[in-house]
């Protein structure tokens, strides 16, 4: 910490060292990778989802650090935190803040997203986490966190509304318009 109360994150040396690339530290393993437009759009999509429903009370950040412990900081690709922390722009945050996190799979994260983050997102008490995958056109939903995991999960398919109960009030994402790799199954 460079300041009481503040977080600095150990990614910040590698900001400008890879550029067009995602960098996390995950237990303690730099992890860089590049992004496809898909995931941008499918970020923007829920995002836009996300706001038409949520009061001005809850902000966004996106590819932000928030640092867990001294060995894994996530950048996730959104996450819905209150709009005050969102004001302060900072380059990290405390991951307690964390109502509803987002990730999109690119093909470099599979395992991260779909094993590792969901044990990390749960152990901090995060009530939902939500992974896209463009390349499976599906949604896994997470909820019900323990130490120990997410107790529920629920698969989408898109095409369908992805309807959750959260903190936050109940939410619609629509499906149907998120881009699909050329490879995903169809409806």
């Amino acid at each position: 910490m460079t300041e009481p109360g503040r977080l600095r994150s150990r990614l910040a040396q590698y900001e400008d060292a890879l550029p067009g690339h995602r960098v996390e530290l995950v237990e303690a393993s730099i992890v860089a990778h590049r992004v496809r437009p898909h995931h941008n759009a499918t970020i923007r999509g829920v995002w836009n989802a996300l706001r038409a429903q949520l009061s001005g009370d809850w902000g966004f950040t996106s590819d932000v650090a928030f640092v867990f412990d001294g060995e894994t900081e996530l950048c996730p690709d959104l996450a819905v935190i209150p709009d005050a922390a969102v004001a302060e722009n900072r380059s990290a945050y405390d991951p307690d803040l964390i109502e509803l996190v987002v990730e999109v799979v690119s093909p470099g994260s599979v395992r991260r997203d779909y094993e590792i983050k969901p044990r990390l997102y749960a152990a901090r008490g995060i009530a939902n986490y939500l992974v896209f995958d463009p390349y499976q056109a599906r949604c896994v939903t997470f909820w019900h966190p323990t130490a120990d995991g997410y107790q529920g999960r629920d698969t989408i398919p898109y095409g369908k509304d992805v309807t959750l109960d959260s903190g936050l009030g109940a939410l619609t994402i629509d499906t149907s318009e998120l881009p699909r790799d050329a490879v995903a199954p169809t409806d």
